[in-house]
């Protein structure tokens, strides 16, 4: 098998594995150890697989066994008749890396490594996902790569995406000023999902005007499960990377519930919106800009950034982390606002209800941090549709308490400009209005698409009829 950790064909340690209690005297009183091939007949039928160290973590009542399809099952103790050895399986801990191999015909690509489920494995010992293999084994694990474009690797971090910050965003900013320098034709950056949104905005602002395809791509799944997108993605992002005519921060990742093809997200108008499918990503407010399917990048917004043959680009590795992104929800209280000013916080984006409002509790914090020179800026909490505070009187009123509208901008990413712009331009008001009211990569537009926001809801007849005709 691909993944997995220590075991050895000698080993009588059992609980070693993380096995005790019934579980455990089940394994003994058959003879099996862990890494077994066996076949299990149980009240609830017969299974065929490999039988696989438990969690630390986990209960004393089950083992866990991988089936040949390489999904996993758990088989309760008191349920199993009888444990038959078939063989035995040997996990290796790491994929070994490989040298990519290069064609000069081929385009040279800078892969970025940062860690995520795109560059995993799973930790038997614990039964958590961690990032684990560098850059050179996701070749080891998608060998088509070498068949697209000259891939060198560079692992820059080993986290998941929770753990990544402004310090990640400008070392990656910095180094994708270098790969340009350096004549790079693309760069690929494999990045968790969790919070892959956030940092294709901080590039877009920290890396403008690239002159070649900046591609980040993650994967919703880990390598060692059967429906995983990583090999997909990572396919396709090459693609788009080495081959694709738009030079602009973009995330790759799988647009429909099968495997068709990838869509093209703009850095600033990409979200991740459900937790486990795998096509979790959606532009909002806007439509992608191409998709990538079989070798074949194909445009679908009117508006988009050419790839150059030049070498010019504007690095801005800025940041302040006086920066807070506020959800308004009702019965707010002053003193949420207050105690930000009163932390030294110099920018608060609030994501309103409706067309930008909160409630007049908290109008006085809202003066008070206006007077004390911090930044007040406004988004809207349904994510899609435009901050308009013309409309109400609520609104009017919020606007002569200092607080600004940020157009379309989504939440997330007017909090990652707005900790960019402060630290470009420290407390220039006027300078940071200007930056935060001037779209620079796509993140306001001035108008929604009329498909702009599709939200297809299951049940209704009609959206049965589509989902029958393109759901495998």
């Amino acid at each position: 098998m691909s993944q997995g950790t220590k075991g050895s064909g000698s080993s009588t340690g059992a609980s070693d594995h993380g096995y005790r209690g019934s579980a455990l005297q089940v394994m003994r009183r058959f003879g099996i150890t862990v890494w077994c091939e066996l076949r299990a007949e149980t009240t609830r039928g017969s299974f065929q697989g490999l039988l696989l160290p438990r969690s630390e973590t986990s209960d004393d009542l089950h083992l866990v066994l991988k089936l040949d399809s390489g999904y996993n099952i758990g088989i309760r103790h008191d349920t199993v008749l009888s444990l038959e050895k078939t063989g035995y399986r040997e996990a290796r801990y790491q994929i070994p890396e490989r040298e990519f191999p290069r064609n000069p015909a081929n385009p040279n690509v800078k892969l970025l490594g940062t860690g995520g489920t795109i560059a995993s494995r799973l930790d038997y010992r614990t039964g958590a996902v961690i990032p684990a293999f560098s850059p050179g084994e996701l070749y080891g694990s998608v060998p088509e790569l070498a068949d697209i474009c000259n891939i060198e690797t560079e692992k820059l971090f080993g986290v998941f995406s929770e753990n990544m910050g402004h310090e990640q965003y400008q070392v990656l900013a910095e180094k994708i000023g270098q790969a340009i320098g350096n004549g790079y034709d693309g760069v690929m950056i494999g990045h968790g999902t969790d919070t892959m949104h956030h940092t294709a905005a901080a590039l877009s602002f920290m890396v403008q005007r690239p002159p070649i395809p900046v591609v980040m791509v993650g994967s919703q799944r880990s390598s060692d499960r059967p429906s995983s997108d990583a090999a997909r993605n990572l396919i396709n992002a090459a693609w788009a990377a080495g081959h694709g005519p738009i030079a602009e921060v973009l995330v790759c990742m799988f647009g429909p519930t099968s495997e068709f093809y990838n869509l093209l997200h703009r850095g600033t108008r990409v979200r991740k919106m459900h937790s486990s499918v795998r096509s979790t990503f959606r532009t909002l407010g806007d439509i992608p800009v191409a998709m990538v399917e079989h070798g074949k990048v194909t445009i679908l917004h009117e508006h988009w950034m050419p790839r150059r043959s030049d070498r010019d680009v504007l690095i801005q590795p800025h940041w302040d982390e006086r920066v807070t992104l506020m959800y308004y929800y009702p019965g707010m209280r002053p003193d949420t606002i207050d105690s930000m000013v009163d932390c030294g916080y110099r920018g608060i984006v609030l994501a309103g209800t409706g067309l930008g409002h909160v409630n007049r509790l908290v109008y006085p914090a809202l003066e008070r941090a206006s007077a004390a020179g911090v930044h007040l800026y406004m988004t809207l909490q349904t994510l899609w549709g435009f901050v308009q505070m013309h409309v109400y009187e609520t609104g009017r009123e919020i606007l002569e308490l200092g607080v600004v509208p940020l157009a379309n901008m989504i939440p997330e990413v007017a909090f990652i400009k707005l900790s960019w712009a402060l630290g470009l331009h420290g407390d220039d008001a006027d300078a940071v209005r200007s930056l935060m009211t001037t779209p620079l990569a796509g993140e306001m537009t001035d108008r929604e698409p009329h498909d702009g926001y599709l939200v297809l809801q299951g049940g209704v007849p009609e959206v049965e009829a589509f989902v029958k005709r393109v759901w495998r």
